[in-house]
This record gives C-alpha cells, sequence and structure tokens, in this order.
C-alpha cells in the first residue's frame, strides 16, 4: 500500500479501509496545525495508478486473509474532498470496481473545499458513494478564525454545510477546544453551538489544543500575541458547548488530546454529560490536567 508520513484518521474509522489518494494539505498556514510537518512537500496527489494498485492489493489482502467484505473506504489525506469532481468519480468507480459492496466513501474535507462543487456535482458525488465527511471546522469564533489563519469565516461553514445538506452529504465536526484563546473559550463556544444549531452533523467531535515548538502558534506565544487557556478553562469551554447545543447528533471526545474520553447521544445525554464536565472542574486539579498536556507528545 502506498501510505505517505504519518496516516492520521478519526477515530470513527478505525475499522475502514483507508486508501490513500492525496498526501498533506491545501492550506498548510492553520497557526496551530503540526500534523504535516514531517512531509517534504505541502500536498500531493496520489497518482491514479498507485490508487488502483492499492485496492488490487487490498481486494486481495481482505478477500484471502480477512475474508470480510468492505463496506466502507476512508481516503487519507489532510483534504482529499478538495479533488476535482471528476477526479473523485473516477475514484469512487475505481473503488466499487474493486469492492462492490461499498456502501460508503468518506475522508477528512475543508469548508473551502465545499465551495469548488457546483450542487449537482455534489449531488452526484453522493449518489457515488460520498458520504461522512469529517471537517474541522475547529470554532465558529471568526476572530479565532481570522487570527488562526483557517481560510474561511463562520458564514462560511453554515453556507457550505447546507449545501452539503441539500446534496445529502452526511458530515461531522471536529472542534478545537482552546482555540479562542484565554478568557473567550466559553464565548468561542456559544457561537459555534449556535451556528452547529442551524446544521446537521451527525457527530461533533471535541479535540483539545495541544501546541508544539514547531506551529506557528508557538511562535505567537512568544512574542506576546496570544495566551492559551488553562485546562480547567478548556472543560469549562467544552460544557458550553454542550450546553449550547440544541440538535441531535452524537458528542465525542475520543482522541488522544483528551485527558479523559467521553461520548453522548444529545439531547438525551445532556445533563450525563455536564455531570461529567462539573465533575472534572470541581475535583481534578489543574496541574494533572496540564501534567497529562505536557505528555502528549505527538497526536
Amino acid at each position: 500500500m502506498h501510505y505517505t508520513g504519518t496516516i492520521w484518521r478519526p477515530p470513527y474509522e478505525a475499522s475502514s479501509l483507508l486508501l490513500e489518494v492525496t498526501a498533506g494539505c491545501t492550506h498548510h498556514r492553520c497557526k496551530f496545525c503540526t500534523l504535516y510537518a514531517d512531509l517534504p512537500f505541502r500536498f500531493r496527489m496520489s497518482p491514479m495508478e498507485d490508487i488502483e494498485a492499492d485496492l488490487k492489493e487490498a481486494q486481495e489482502m481482505y478477500r484471502s486473509f480477512c475474508g470480510r467484505k468492505v463496506p466502507r473506504i476512508f481516503l487519507t489525506g489532510a483534504n482529499p474532498f478538495v479533488l476535482k469532481y471528476d477526479r473523485l468519480m473516477e475514484i469512487a468507480g475505481l473503488v466499487h470496481r474493486y469492492f462492490p459492496e461499498v456502501e460508503t466513501i468518506g475522508s477528512f474535507a475543508r469548508v473551502t473545499d465545499v465551495i469548488l462543487k457546483t450542487d449537482e456535482e455534489l449531488a452526484a458525488l453522493c449518489g457515488a458513494g460520498y458520504d461522512g465527511l469529517t471537517i474541522g471546522i475547529e470554532t465558529a469564533d471568526d476572530e479565532a478564525l481570522r487570527f488562526m489563519d483557517k481560510g474561511y469565516l463562520a458564514a462560511d461553514i453554515l453556507e457550505q454545510c447546507e449545501r452539503l445538506d441539500q446534496a445529502g452529504i452526511r458530515y461531522s465536526f471536529f472542534y478545537l477546544t482552546g482555540i479562542s484563546g484565554a478568557g473567550r473559550g466559553e464565548d468561542g463556544a456559544r457561537v459555534t453551538a449556535a451556528v452547529c444549531n442551524k446544521l446537521h452533523p451527525v457527530l461533533i467531535g471535541v479535540n483539545m489544543l495541544t501546541i508544539y515548538p514547531a506551529s506557528k502558534l508557538y511562535g505567537e506565544i512568544r512574542q506576546g500575541n496570544w495566551r492559551e487557556e488553562t485546562e480547567t478553562e478548556k472543560y469549562r469551554e467544552v460544557r458550553a458547548l454542550v450546553e449550547g447545543l440544541e440538535i441531535p447528533t452524537e458528542f465525542a471526545a475520543l482522541g488522544a488530546s483528551n485527558a479523559f474520553q467521553m461520548h453522548g447521544v444529545l439531547p438525551g445525554d445532556k445533563w450525563k454529560l455536564l455531570d461529567f464536565f462539573d465533575d472534572v472542574i470541581k475535583n481534578v486539579d489543574e496541574d494533572e490536567l496540564r501534567r497529562y498536556r505536557k505528555s502528549v507528545r505527538h497526536l
């Protein structure tokens, strides 16, 4: 299989077949991000012959050794959904040729990737199996989005995800706790909840900001341009997010950046989750939480 650098996937894609179609990120400017620092290039598309060779290899492996079918394929890379419509359709054709049982094809996506597709193309991609995108919106706090150089604002999240809703392509959000900075996290969480309440994410996954020296954000902190939240503030922020959510959705904090992992289904589990956050805020010492943050050497 042609895998390049560290392969990232959401926790809930653990059982999906991972197929590399891109490597790196087309944006590659977010100040907090170091996920693709190990690559010698910014972004690269996989040759179609490599994609087909990997599907052939995976087909042989699954048929000969695993003896099970593949219901879902997850395309790897920071944002494979940036690929042009024709290329995504060609990849879907290969997927269904080698794995006709595949029901859905997922990937990471940026909000700006959706802008590149017409409504008709989005509907056709849905028909070809594209479903269950994971979008790292991070926040709907425009001040934080501008400072972190995400390349879009809250209005773009709302507009483009409404288009996915209309096309029938389901999606999940990643929220980055701490992105608004010291003293602003709860406000950022509330405006994010307000945007989410107008959309239909099937899952909202929470990650907690972990700052590494290789990031641009580390330099901003050293220059006095930005201050990090305390770990306790981050839990107050996540609590505010859950408290503000009014839509039916899954809520999860399952990645390594979270000192305490949790999962629930809203609205039914809202009070259980809020009680959990209250317990952490009241009973877990800041020093203990900070020790965990320092132990996260690499996401």
